[in-house]
């Protein structure tokens, strides 16, 4: 039912790939427009003004990359170290 299409981005004028696949998903979450920017586009506009601070991660001591800024006396962990915490 559905087909690829190629899209032209409107950020950066790139053509890019709407899949079959994303077309189903689209319409299975009712959304009625294509998407007008591609996803290095998408992402970059996702993340901008975002600002990401480093801390020493409490598990492991390497870096931690956290989207707070870290406050004394509370923990932060690397996203592995994250991951871990959750599976347990």
């Amino acid at each position: 039912m559905y087909e690829d299409k190629t899209l032209v981005c409107k950020e950066c004028g790139n053509e890019f790939i709407f899949s079959a696949g994303e077309q189903e998903f689209f319409a299975e979450k009712g959304f009625v427009n294509e998407p007008q920017r591609c996803k290095p586009c998408r992402d970059a506009r996702k993340n901008a003004g975002r600002v990401i601070y480093t801390g020493v991660c409490a598990a492991c001591g390497g870096e931690a990359k956290v989207p707070f800024k870290p406050t004394e006396g509370r923990a932060v962990y690397c996203s592995e170290c994250f991951a871990k915490m959750n599976e347990s």
